[in-house]
Order: structure tokens, then C-alpha cells, then sequence
């Protein structure tokens, strides 16, 4: 008797971007199919400008509720959208510019939300600290599970106020 072995199931894939991200949005996008990935795509959809705080939050939105596992923000310098998206409970977004950040950010701190400055990082790099991260597994060691909880207990109290 043969068996089939399935693959388990890629991430799926939340993106966004102001128009200074647009052009490098599109090529990830790419890169996420030819990977296996499944994505969403929450704008902007072309490059006039645009204001990166609406995408950082609807990237932020569709990870936190689970409607996708992780997400993907660009802007300029991956800065300001990273700031947006962590304003939603339960986000933890890092601005990664090389593959040890992107690596360290998701063994360490388990960022769901990946940021990327367009202007400053080239799209062949940028797609490799996209590999990177989300190829890398978050570590569960003591020490960074129980920060991870006290960035939780932040914004329970911050709620709460």
C-alpha cells in the first residue's frame, strides 16, 4: 500500500504597501507564488501617493484576526508602516534590513509582521530577508517567551486604561 505524504501548509500571506513600496510589493508577490506561498494583497495598488498608516493597519488586522498567518508592510524605510501595524493587539512587527534581523526577529522576538524600507533596501535583498524570515521558526526559549508575554501584558494593560 502506497501512502501520500502532504506538504504541510504554507503561511498565508498578508502585504501591503504605501507607493514608495509599490514596485517592490508587486516583485515579492512574485516571489511568494513561486514559493508555494498564498498571499493577500491589502494595497496600494498603484504608486501615486499614498499614506502608509492605512496599509500598515489592514496587514496588521488580517494577521491578528487570522484571516492570514503572517504579514509583509512596506514604506520608505519599512519605519513608519512598522509603527502602524504594531499599534494592533497582538502584532509584533520588526523593520528587518538584512537576514541576521530577519532571522533574530522571528527566533527571538516571533514578529508576525515583517517590515521593509523600499528605499533603502534592494529588491534582490529584500527578498531574501523574506526567505529568511519565513523560513525561520521562532525558538520557544524561556527568555523569549516570557518577553513575548510581557509585550502581551502591555497592551492588556494599555487596553484596560
Amino acid at each position: 500500500m502506497q501512502t501520500v505524504e502532504s506538504k504541510p501548509r504554507k503561511a498565508k500571506i498578508a502585504i501591503g504597501c504605501d507607493h514608495a513600496g509599490f514596485e517592490m510589493k508587486e516583485q515579492l508577490k512574485k516571489f511568494l507564488l513561486e514559493a508555494g506561498y498564498e498571499y493577500k494583497d491589502f494595497g496600494t495598488y498603484n504608486s501615486e501617493s499614498t499614506d502608509y498608516p492605512i496599509y500598515g493597519q489592514a496587514v496588521g488586522e488580517a494577521v491578528a484576526s487570522g484571516e492570514c498567518d503572517k504579514g509583509i508592510v512596506i514604506c520608505g524605510t519599512g519605519i513608519g508602516i512598522s509603527i502602524a501595524a504594531n499599534k494592533v493587539p497582538g502584532i509584533r512587527a520588526g523593520a528587518c534590513y538584512n537576514t541576521d534581523m530577519a532571522r533574530i526577529s522571528r527566533e527571538h522576538n516571533d514578529t508576525n509582521v515583517l517590515a521593509l524600507g523600499a528605499r533603502i533596501t534592494a529588491i534582490p535583498f529584500a527578498i531574501d530577508i523574506v526567505r529568511v524570515w519565513l523560513e525561520t521558526e521562532f525558538s520557544h526559549g524561556e527568555r523569549h517567551t516570557r518577553r513575548i508575554k510581557e509585550i502581551a501584558e502591555i497592551e492588556n494593560v494599555m487596553r484596560e486604561t
